[in-house]
Formats: structure tokens, sequence, C-alpha cells
């Protein structure tokens, strides 16, 4: 990273000079993470992260002074925003929409360290996936997670769906369908959600839980699915979190997503390690798009309904 001083320096990257300061500044103490390897992170990620951000608004997360500091969200691009960060107005909000490699590395040097997206595009109102989020009590009852996410699997296997699984990058599961774009509404996906989470609490009730008030989901998992909803958004893929151990938001193979999987077995230097050796396990999550039969469930649950 050439620098004109120890801590300060200038980025050149896809023609746009980006100024990054403070290189040296440690913002996960317990794994010695300074801003300078958080910014190479994010040069190693981006081909694999953009896609899951672009064209989307954007909500960050900014911890200023590391993870043990005050953060604060940002869904307002600041008006020192360089030119080359895009916008897109959407309820007299100026969202940043980073579809490029300099906007996230200008991100990342605001410290930047979580990437919240809606799950439709700028362009339209339908969604272009959903996810279900599978919350535990606790990182120790992870394994809870990790047995909604199979049992799901299951039962989106019966319905020739695809599906694809990442951790949360602190205690829980999120499951991907991926639809094709622009033709379900909310209220076609709210249905099939409602149907699959039910279920999954009708054949589990100690295990699960669709309770939304915390304090009466005693030990089981929450599965939200009221969170897959215009307006709301998701940890996008390979965003770090901000907790001490430097958890990545980590898309995993769905032969990982067995009990005794763990989420601190992906920090930030252990996702690099995994894209290095491997291909990305959402690589084919455009490709399925198209092919998934969800038209033909949404008329199945339409006939269960009338009878």
């Amino acid at each position: 990273m050439g620098s004109t001083s120890k801590t300060d320096g200038q980025l050149n990257i896809g023609g746009e000079t980006i100024n990054v300061t403070s290189l040296d500044k440690v913002l996960y103490p317990r794994n010695g993470i300074t801003k300078q390897a958080y910014l190479h992170y994010l040069i190693q990620i981006h081909t694999y992260m953009l896609p899951f951000i672009k064209n989307r608004w954007l909500t960050v997360k900014r911890y200023p002074h590391g993870m043990y500091d005050e953060f604060f969200y940002q869904k307002n691009c600041p008006d020192y925003a360089p030119e080359f960060v895009q916008t897109y107005e959407h309820e007299n909000i100026r969202y940043i929409v980073c579809n490029e490699l300099p906007a996230l590395i200008w991100l990342g040097n605001q410290l930047a360290l979580e990437y919240h997206v809606p799950f439709n595009t700028v362009d339209t109102s339908r969604p272009s996936e959903i996810v279900f989020d599978l919350d535990p009590p606790s990182r120790d009852q992870f394994p809870l997670a990790v047995e909604a996410a199979i049992q799901i699997k299951e039962l989106l296997d019966q319905l020739n769906l695809h599906s694809f699984a990442k951790t949360s990058g602190n205690k829980g599961i999120q499951v991907y369908i991926p639809l094709p774009e622009r033709k379900f509404t909310y209220d076609d996906t709210r249905k099939f959600t409602h149907f699959i989470a039910a279920y999954l609490v009708e054949q589990n009730p100690e295990q699960f839980t669709i309770e939304r008030l915390k304090q009466k989901r005693k030990s089981r998992c929450y599965i939200d699915y009221i969170q897959h909803a215009e307006g709301k958004t998701i940890i996008a893929p390979y965003s770090l979190r901000g907790n001490e151990d430097a958890l990545v938001a980590t898309p995993l193979n769905w032969n990982e997503v067995k009990h005794g999987l763990q989420p601190e077995q992906f920090t930030m230097q252990k996702v690099l390690q995994r894209i290095a050796v491997g291909e990305c396990p959402f690589t084919t999550f455009n490709m399925v798009k198209d092919k998934q039969p969800f038209q033909r469930v949404l008329d199945g649950l339409a006939d269960r309904r009338d009878h």
C-alpha cells in the first residue's frame, strides 16, 4: 500500500485516487487487526462481496475508533464523499450505492465495518431473494441455528428450491433462497416464509420459536421470517461484524452446516484463507434465480389454504 507517511497514504484503484489515513490504527485489539489489514481484506474480498451490495441502498455501521468504542449507523451519504461514490435518493435519504472497489475502499477508510443491505435492488420494490434469519439466544446455543438450517434445507430440497447458507458473523445462520428478479412481491414471499417458519416450530416447539419478544423465547432459536420485508436489511455476505473476534458473515457450503460448526471459525484471516484455496459457496447464487420453481410453491400454498 503506497504511503506518504507511516500512517497515511494514497491508493490508486480503478482510475481513482483514494486518500487513506491512520493505517496503523488498531480496530480489533484481540486479533491485532489494523486499519491497513482491514483495507487489505476489502481489496482481497471485493469480487465476492460487491455482487451482493451492488445496486442496493447501503446502510453502514461505522466504528471511528475501532470496535471497542462508539459506533453509529449511516444511511445518508456525507457531503464530503468524493465524486466517484455513487448515491441514490430514496425516501428523502441519499443512500450510498457501492458498486465498485474505490467506493468500498473509501467506506473502509471511513471505518465502515458492517454493510447492511435490503432484499431488493434500487430499481424495484420486489425482492431478489428470501432470507431466513436463524437467531439463537446466545453464541453458546449456535447448534440450534445449525439444526434449524439443516431442517430448512431439507424442506427446501423437497420443494426443489436452491438454497444457500451463511453465518451471520455473530451468533446465528442465515438461509438464502435466490428469486427471479422483479417477479415476486414481499406479500408473496411472506406467505412462504410464514409457512416454513410455522411448520418448523410446529415440528420442534422445544427448539424453535417465532415469538418476537426475547423474554418469551427462553432457550429456543428464533426463526425470524418477519425480518424479510420491504425496508428491512440484512448483513451482507463477507461483511465483518463489530465484535471482538473480528468475525465475518461467511458463505458456507451446505456440507459444512453440521454439528460442530462454530461462528468463531470465520475470522477475517480465516475467510481470506478460504477464498485463497476454494471458490465462494455463493458462486452459483445468481445462476439459479431463474430455475427456482417458486410460483409452483406459491400455488401449492394457495391450494392448501383453499382446502
